[in-house]
């Protein structure tokens, strides 16, 4: 039986040569049509995405649909677990009457398959691998983020992280940035940024203030080391899928802001460290950025301005991005631009705010067959609107999509099960235990003590340390032995001469000098990436 003409021509749009992705069956005149197949191309899948739609619409069934399939082909995934179900992706999906329906309305050959997958969570709190970020390489825009300060605090918390990569101060947890703050407010350490602004008494209060309340908040768990190496999400299994990297986030629940910068922080470090592929059959790796709106409330137009130019940029790294949002709207334009590949779950128009919102997201796609608002209210659980890039980079007919069932658990996975993969983990005997080195605030400290020493010291004791001992004249008692053999009458040994310059040299103001250059010239080695992200060169 042939299709009608509308819905043959939508069809046509998705007939792609190359490998893709299966979404579903095609929704016309209110048929599924099993024989129109909906599709993404792989090669595709690094210009970015859009997942949106009301809560209870089914957008997590569908990060988990695309996920498995991209695991299939190889590529690895990235995704944020904000409810606490995508475990369950590790695992064979169990059929059942609705999955049963599902896969003969949609044209799907369902078997139940489980996938490779590590679990991570922020910090350790909860299941997961431990991630942790140095606060030095998370940056003084994405931390501004996290501790809402405002343009002008934003900026004073960028002049903090400049004096300390400047100075080899390692910023390693928040009572690093909070020591370094604390000195450059000190009479001792209030000149340091003289020349490039300063750092006045009132936003070094706010800034510490902030970071108070954010470490009695549990946040403290979060930086750290040992700092987490993107890279590892970049792997594959041995049978050659993608490992599907899940971030366990609902003990972080009541932390959007927390957790959603955070994962920026993954997306930027990633950027910082890959190198240029430009165009590729496949992407190296897909990133699913849940809760996308957080990202976006209240943030500085540097911090905008910096998501815009990551997302443009790490295209040609290899790396797609799918924001997951409620509706287009919470996208700023510049970034909704972008997101060449759309899976639209139904709105609700409940209210004139929720009217908006659907004109808005209308306006959003291209011309269509469909009347997109009467549609888009409309569609059930598991059925969405879709539009992406077809193999030549033009968009394909909007398509209204009735989705595959994910052959996947749709559930967590029992937490002991869970717990048990983590510790079978190759890298949880890396990232398990915290570390705690010595760092900017250690530094400052033993500074401080040194300082304090050398004050109450009297003028005579110092002058008598640093004068060399007289040495007795030569044939008298106690004159040195041969090399290698214990003086007589107590006199040291050539061996012990020698330690003894060694002491002086490295106890000497001059050794003391160079030190610091050298700390200094180390410092000056970090880099830092559009977000002020950083990394040493290795």
């Amino acid at each position: 039986m042939s299709l009608p003409p509308s819905a043959a021509g939508i069809a046509a749009g998705y007939a792609f040569t190359g490998p893709a992705l299966d979404l579903g069956a095609l929704l016309w005149d209110g048929s599924c049509l099993p024989r129109a197949q909906v599709r993404i191309p792989l090669p595709v899948l690094n210009r970015h995405g859009l997942v949106a739609g009301a809560t209870g619409t089914g957008k997590t069934k569908t990060l988990q649909l695309i996920a498995e399939q991209l695991s299939a082909h190889g590529v690895p995934v990235f995704l944020a677990d904000v409810k606490g179900d995508l475990s369950g992706i590790s695992a064979p999906g169990v059929s059942n009457a609705k999955v049963a329906s599902r896969s003969a309305e949609v044209g799907q050959q369902w078997a139940g398959t489980g996938f490779p997958a590590e679990f991570y969570a922020l910090g350790g709190l909860g299941h997961g691998i431990p991630l942790r970020a140095t606060i030095t390489s998370f940056g003084p825009l994405l931390l501004s983020k996290v501790l809402q300060l405002n343009q002008t605090q934003e900026q004073s918390l960028g002049l903090v992280f400049h004096y300390a990569d400047r100075k080899g101060l390692e910023l390693v947890d928040l009572k690093d940035l909070r020591s370094v703050v604390a000195f450059l407010t000190s009479d001792e350490g209030r000149s340091e940024l003289k020349g490039i602004g300063g750092l006045s008494t009132a936003t070094a209060g706010v800034i510490l203030r902030s970071l108070t309340a954010f470490e009695a908040q549990g946040m403290s768990d979060f930086f750290g080391e040992p700092e987490f190496d993107t890279a590892a999400f970049l792997r594959t299994a041995d049978d050659g899928r993608g490992i599907v990297s899940v971030l366990e986030l609902p003990a972080v629940q009541d932390k959007p802001q927390l957790f959603s910068t955070f994962l920026m922080w993954l997306l930027a470090d990633l950027f910082h460290d890959l190198p240029e592929v430009g165009d590729t059959d496949r992407p190296k790796l897909v990133f699913f950025l849940d809760e996308a709106h957080l990202l976006f409330d209240d943030a500085s137009e540097a911090f905008l301005d910096a998501i815009t130019r990551t997302v443009r940029l790490i295209r040609s790294k290899g790396v797609g991005v799918f924001f997951v949002t409620q509706t287009p709207k919470d996208v700023p334009g510049d970034v909704l631009a972008q997101l060449g590949n759309r899976v639209q779950h139904a709105l609700r128009a409940f209210t004139p705010d929720d009217q908006k919102a659907l004109k808005a997201t209308v306006r959003t796609f291209p011309d269509s067959a469909y009347d997109l608002e009467e549609l888009l209210t409309g569609l059930g659980t598991g059925e969405a609107v879709v539009t992406v890039l077809s193999e030549n980079g033009a968009p394909t007919p909007v398509a209204a999509t009735r989705l595959r069932a994910p052959e996947s658990l749709m559930g967590p996975v029992d937490g002991a099960a869970l717990d048990r993969s983590v510790r079978e983990s190759a890298l949880y005997g890396r990232y398990a235990q915290a570390v705690d080195r010595e760092s900017a605030y250690e530094k400052l400290a033993a500074r401080a003590t040194e300082d304090v020493v050398t004050a109450e010291r009297p003028a005579e004791d110092v002058v008598t340390a640093e004068r060399p001992a007289t040495r007795e004249e030569p044939g008298k008692a106690g004159k040195a032995g041969k090399s290698g053999e214990p003086g007589k009458a107590g006199k040291p040994g050539k061996a012990e001469e020698d330690r003894s310059v060694v002491e002086q040299v490295v106890g000497s103001g001059m050794f003391k000098s160079l030190a610091r250059s050298v700390g200094t010239q180390i410092g000056r080695e970090i880099t830092r990436s559009l977000f002020g992200t950083a990394r040493r060169r290795r």
